[in-house]
């Protein structure tokens, strides 16, 4: 249940999916010049090994949209270098930077103190981070502390109270108001493009460190899938499978070249994953990464309604699929109704010798 102080209004989307995104996203500003010299938003950037992810940075365009000041927050270990990065981001005024150790790893019990400490000294009416695991692990914890009602996932901002937001898994918009003194908000990356990394000139102040206690939480190892492709979180081009590939031998030998050929990250439907097809890490959809590609080549995915809210945003979408009647076509720019596993190795042929 809603409490009396925010209001939601739900429409249904358009045909397509994609058409019901743009029209969120073309929601403009509507506050008073007055009123945005009283707003300040905090943008949470996330680092890691003292080096600024840019995949964070959306959060500091979704708080310029806000149209008051905009301050960026980073915390580690030997965070002079990341501090610096985000000084020289487009936009920020100033960097809040809290060296120390103990929050490398970004673990909420003892990050979220630590942020709330930080925005009540700096009396910010916005905390902002990207929907990322880090910000949906984090900022619950922080709105609670805050109490205030999170608001997830944004992908438009009408005026400072108002924002837009997919529900059902992207069939509808929700247009939510908040009455919140401190609105904590999670932005999806993207609907909000990241501001030029040169052309700032913010300054960087030591922010509070409450060295909040973390008896509660170990961090305990991590195991880390590297590899030589682009990041799929970012790349300007996908290539993903889905359980048309049958196996996980036919996945590598069909998917991992045709990527190789595009110079593309590689992705997976749920039902791959699932099926031990590719790894988690690699899961695009409500419940995996959000991707906006210029390219996105769907491989024997049928286009469930899960998997269309994670790339519905790709400029072009191309789909092969034997089932002409899959959903996958609905939203596909160009489709290719064939057997993947000849039209696949022939594309990738042909895109080689290119």
């Amino acid at each position: 249940m809603l409490s009396a102080g925010r209001r939601v209004f739900s429409a249904l989307a358009r045909p397509t999916l994609r058409d019901a995104t743009l029209t969120a996203a073309r929601a403009s500003t509507t506050t008073t010049p007055a009123l945005r010299r009283l707003l300040s938003a905090l943008a949470v950037l996330e680092q890691r090994d003292g080096q600024l992810s840019t995949g964070s940075l959306s959060a500091v365009t979704a708080a310029q949209r806000l149209g008051g000041t905009v301050h960026a927050f980073v915390a580690g270990s030997n965070i002079q270098a990341a501090a610096g990065q985000a000084a020289k981001v487009a936009g920020v005024d100033k960097v809040i930077a809290v060296d120390n150790g103990a929050y490398d790893r970004g673990l909420p019990e003892n990050f979220a103190p630590l942020l709330v400490e930080n925005i009540k000294k700096g009396g910010y009416t916005h905390v902002i981070a990207g929907t990322t695991a880090f910000g949906k692990n984090v900022l619950p914890r922080v709105a609670a502390l805050l109490d205030s009602q999170q608001i997830s996932d944004i992908t438009a901002i009408q005026d400072d109270k108002t924002f837009v937001r997919p529900i059902y898994a992207g069939n509808a918009i929700a247009t939510v108001e908040s009455a919140d003194p401190i609105k904590v908000i999670t932005v999806r990356g993207t609907a909000f493009a990241a501001p030029p990394t040169e052309g700032g000139s913010a300054t960087i102040e030591a922010g509070a460190d409450p060295n909040a206690d973390t008896a509660t939480a170990e961090w305990v190892s991590e195991n880390l899938a590297k590899s030589d492709r682009p990041d799929l979180a970012t790349a300007g081009r996908v290539v993903s499978g889905g359980r048309g590939l049958k196996s996980k031998e036919e996945f590598d030998r069909i998917m991992l070249p045709l990527a190789d050929s595009l110079g593309a990250a590689v992705g997976a439907s749920r039902a791959a994953v699932d099926s031990g097809y590719a790894d988690n890490s690699l899961q695009v959809g409500q419940t995996g990464k959000v991707v906006a590609p210029q390219l996105y080549v769907a491989v024997g995915i049928s286009g469930a309604i899960q998997h269309l809210a994670g790339m519905k945003d790709s400029k072009v979408i191309a789909a092969i699929n034997k089932d002409a009647d899959a959903p996958i076509f609905q939203v596909a720019d160009v489709g290719l109704v064939g057997d993947l596993f000849e039209k696949v190795p022939e594309l990738t042929e042909k895109l080689s010798k290119a």
